[in-house]
């Protein structure tokens, strides 16, 4: 394997920013100093810019299989790689659904043949798979995944005993998507009475509410609680929900775990007047206090983890009456970057947006040696100008599916390296299309 040696990167791991250099040699980080010669290694200059760790998605949809139209695991982890993430786990609502071992298995020999980035999957728990669920091995899939709230793939749990029996019966980490069913039930009927399909896009925070929200978040966490269950809520996007998550303990310490999204810390329902169905997202955007009470949450570690729940539909899919448009939308190549441009505007410090992206999920599902930039760590590094001005637009947008919620988004930071177990994956533009990423392995 080529070695590589960065020098003179602004590094940023573990709540701090030193300049210095990193050696890389046979899939790992070699050295971290302040001064690395290595005459064999190509040398990559990246004075004035921050070297981060490869992001770790903990929430992705690639589509793949069954959904191909939308997206597969090629094209999107090739787009997620451009954007900085360099190691993700996808999500059981494909067809058919990952929710037998044999199935899971597949969508892994996939990945292994054409995923550009490290990859897991979750497990997907339905109400009548216990017996499955329980086969699953921790120490080579990411964890179980459970819809309490109807979305995209229809694989709502409801069976309140088979929720129990899961939640007592796995030590796996359990990811959850909380939405309460009657809620939102009720809300879309009494809205279809009003406008028939062609409901405003406006109303879709009213339909899916706070309330349909916090009532499965508060009852899943309550359930969590009664069982030990490890439990991680995906996707927060009310201010109410941040208020039932601690800050008091060390993550490591913690059993139950919050996700924000990036959509969710970016847009408000202002923008649906604009954007329109193309920002419907399953839970939905909501108000401008839901979005300021994110990002206090985020800031003060009640919240734990950014992720995109990159989830792509066609436009001719999304472009539909509001009752007929998916909900999903596509964000691995930009959350990085936007995530960064909120670092510039000084809403968070560039040290916390890494722990939130990179190191805690890392910790959070026990990932081997990634997440941070250490000695005898995988070399899963991500090189940031922070002073390169772009605009998102169809010309450079790498989505199968073609477009993305950014566009006409001007960010001045660009990733312009992205290196996966050592290898240059994605340099100024030109990706190596020859190697693939590998599969993520957990201590557990």
């Amino acid at each position: 394997m080529q070695s590589y040696l960065i020098k003179n990167a602004k590094i940023v791991n573990e709540n701090k920013v030193f300049t210095g250099d990193v050696l890389i040699e046979d899939r790992y980080i070699k050295q971290i100093a302040t001064n690395i010669e290595a005459t064999t290694a190509t040398i990559i200059n990246a004075e004035g810019k921050y070297l981060i760790p490869g992001m770790i998605d903990d929430q992705v949809h690639f589509r793949e299989p069954g959904l191909t139209h939308k997206a597969n695991i090629a094209t999107e982890s090739k787009a997620a790689i451009a954007g900085g993430i360099t190691s993700f786990i996808e999500m059981p609502n494909t067809v058919p659904q990952a929710t037998t071992q044999e199935l899971l298995e597949e969508k892994f020999e996939v990945a292994r043949k054409t995923s550009y980035a490290n990859y897991s999957f979750m497990f997907g728990g339905t109400n009548d798979n216990l017996e499955e669920l329980l086969k699953t091995d921790s120490k080579n899939v990411a964890g179980i995944k459970l819809f309490l709230g109807s979305s995209t793939g229809n694989m709502l749990v409801d069976n309140e005993d088979v929720l129990e029996k899961i939640f007592s019966s796995t030590k796996l980490l359990i990811s959850v998507h909380c939405e309460d069913e009657a809620t939102i039930r009720k809300n879309t009927e009494e809205y279809k009475a009003k406008y028939g399909d062609d409901i405003p896009v406006k109303y879709h925070p009213i339909i899916r509410s706070e309330e349909a929200c916090y009532l499965s978040s508060s009852k899943a966490i309550e359930l969590a609680k009664k069982t030990g269950a490890r439990l991680h809520i995906f996707h927060l996007s009310t201010e109410k929900e941040t208020h039932l998550f601690r800050n008091d303990i060390p993550l490591e310490e913690k059993q139950i775990t919050a996700e924000v999204c990036v959509h969710h810390l970016w847009f408000t329902d202002a923008d649906y007047d604009v954007k329109g169905t193309h920002i419907k997202w399953n839970p939905a955007v909501k108000t401008q206090k839901d979005k300021d009470g994110l990002w206090k949450a985020l800031l003060d570690d009640r919240i734990d983890v950014i992720a995109t729940d990159h989830a792509p539909h066609t436009l001719e899919e999304k472009d539909n009456v509001y009752t007929k448009a998916p909900s999903g939308g596509p964000l691995v190549q930009h959350a990085v970057t936007a995530v960064l441009e909120k670092v510039k505007e000084g809403v968070l410090p560039i040290e916390k947006a890494v722990e939130k992206m990179c190191h805690n999920p890392a910790k959070l599902f026990s990932v081997e040696k990634r997440g941070f930039i250490k000695e005898g760590f995988f070399a899963d590094l991500v090189i940031v100008d922070p002073a390169q001005n772009w605009e998102v637009s169809k010309e450079n947008i790498l989505y199968k599916c073609g477009w993305s919620p950014f566009e006409g988004q001007k960010f001045s930071n660009k990733i312009t390296h992205t290196f996966v177990n050592g290898n240059l994956m994605y340099n100024e533009g030109e990706f190596n299309e020859e190697i693939k990423g590998e599969r993520l392995v957990f201590n557990r």
